[in-house]
Parts: structure tokens; C-alpha cells; sequence
């Protein structure tokens, strides 16, 4: 059971450290510039065993977006009773507003590449749609009903969503956080259940 639990271990240092080479060489050079044969060098692993975790250049990056999903996820099922329309907000404020610069600028390169990119355009709103699934689950667990959960995991992570995206295409304005938290306040407007 412990060689399990190492191996387990040992496989999941290697992907993030593909995906860490995805994300330095795509916010650098662009997706279309880069090849599966130059993530596997930066990572320091064979083509081989790049392939053997990812079945294109562009799904390794999911294990990145997924960890930001999850974050938002752990953090937004810590929300205590009070009103949603107010802890919403907020949460995403706490997600986007504490990332470092230098994560904040390599995942801006990443999304400037994504109207330009089906296959990365794919993960990423895979991993949305992951996002917004689990999201989902924990408005459920906590009391609204199936349709109004549905509603608010569809918002508030398509808000996240937008604003990443806006602030990738234009990086003077507002940074992520706000344009998100203004995404959701103008989607938000017309739900029930909120307050």
C-alpha cells in the first residue's frame, strides 16, 4: 500500500511539472509555437512519458485550471449562512485578488491564446464545466434546489470565467478579480434565492 501511495505521489510531482512547463512555454511563446517534444524537455521527462499523461500539448495545462477550480470550490464551500449575492462576491475577490504576479502573468499568456486555439479552448472550458459541476454539488449540499444551484454554478463560474478571459485580451483595465465580481453582480441581477 505505501509503494502505491509513492508512486501515486512520484506521478503527480510529474504532472505538475509538465503542466508547469506547459503554462512558462505557452504564456512565452503562444500554443501554436510550442510542441509536445519542447514542454517534455522543460519538464525533463521523455516525449514518451509526456504522452503517457497527456494525450496533447494543450491538455497539459488542465492540471493547472483545475487547481485554481478547486481552490474556488474548497473556498466557496467554507461561505457561511449569510446571503449569497454578498459571499459570492467576496470568495471571488479572496480566489483572484491573492494570486502572484508571476502566476498571474503566466496564466494571462496562457488565455491570450485561447480564441486563436480549439484544443486549449477545449480544456479550458472543460475545466469550467468540470468547475461549475462541482460547484453545483456544493449549493445543493447546501439547501437550494436542483434548478436554482444550477442557475447560481452556471453564474458565478461563468463569471470567473469571463473575467479571466477579458482581462487576458485587454490587461490595462481592471485585473481579473473585479471583472469578475462585475460579471457576476450583472449575470447575478435577475436569480432568486441569492439573498
Amino acid at each position: 500500500m505505501e509503494t502505491s501511495n509513492l508512486t501515486e505521489r512520484r506521478k503527480a510531482v510529474t504532472e505538475r511539472e509538465i503542466a508547469a512547463a506547459a503554462a512558462g512555454l505557452f504564456a512565452e511563446v503562444g500554443v501554436a509555437g510550442v510542441t509536445a517534444e519542447q514542454i517534455a524537455a522543460r519538464a525533463g521527462v521523455s516525449v514518451r512519458t509526456f504522452y503517457r499523461y497527456f494525450a496533447r500539448k494543450e491538455d497539459a495545462i488542465a492540471p493547472i485550471l483545475r487547481v485554481g477550480a478547486r481552490r474556488w470550490q474548497e473556498a466557496f464551500a467554507e461561505v457561511g449562512e449569510q446571503s449569497l449575492r454578498a459571499q459570492i462576491p467576496a470568495v471571488i475577490r479572496s480566489q483572484l485578488s491573492g494570486g502572484e504576479g508571476q502566476e498571474l502573468e503566466t496564466m494571462r499568456g496562457v488565455l491570450r491564446g485561447l480564441d486563436d486555439d480549439t484544443a486549449m479552448r477545449d480544456v479550458w472550458l472543460r475545466v469550467n464545466d468540470d468547475s461549475e459541476r462541482q460547484l453545483r454539488e456544493i449549493l445543493q449540499q447546501r439547501g437550494l434546489g436542483a434548478w436554482h444551484a444550477r442557475l447560481l454554478a452556471a453564474v458565478a463560474t461563468d463569471a470567473i470565467r469571463v473575467g479571466f478571459e477579458q482581462w487576458a485580451a485587454d490587461a490595462a483595465g481592471p485585473r481579473p478579480a473585479e471583472r469578475a465580481v462585475d460579471a457576476f453582480q450583472a449575470m447575478s441581477r435577475g436569480l432568486d434565492g441569492l439573498d
